[in-house]
């Protein structure tokens, strides 16, 4: 597999999540990030990726054979109606509710929506309200 162009965010290079059903991670990984209009980087026999996460089953070389723990991640949305497609998607493709889209104490203007994956993950989308970036994302082109 050859990459010529990476985007990178700002903490977080990548993300592995060790899964017990990869088809079933793949299925509800698709729909959600599709929902953010975050395509599938690519898809192998033991593992898929879209930017930085990676999902692979525990038979792949990078598992090592066991399953991570329960984790947390969060992905921004562009506005609301994209936290509220998401968790649409991901209940459609087997995400249980874990809290549904609405605004947040976090910060003024925070609205995100939280999901279970099917290895019980908790996977949010938010958008921080209105605001400006100074970058969509960093672009490493080798």
């Amino acid at each position: 597999m050859e990459t010529n162009e990476l985007h990178r965010g700002r903490l977080i290079d990548h993300i592995q999540l060790v899964v017990r059903d990869l088809e079933a991670s793949r299925r509800f990984y698709e729909a959600v990030l599709g929902a953010l209009n975050i395509p599938l980087g690519g898809a192998e026999e033991k593992y898929f990726w879209f930017d930085e996460l990676f999902v692979s089953g525990s038979d792949s070389a990078a598992a090592t054979g066991a399953l991570t723990g329960r984790h947390h991640l969060a992905f921004q949305a562009a506005d609301e109606a994209m936290v509220e497609a998401f968790y649409k998607a991901g209940l459609a493709a087997g995400g249980t509710d874990n809290g549904a889209p609405g605004k947040r104490d976090y910060h003024p203007g925070y609205f995100a929506a939280f999901l279970l994956d099917p290895d019980g993950n908790n996977i949010e989308a938010v958008f921080h309200g209105p605001h400006k970036r100074s970058a969509p994302s960093v672009t490493i082109t080798f």
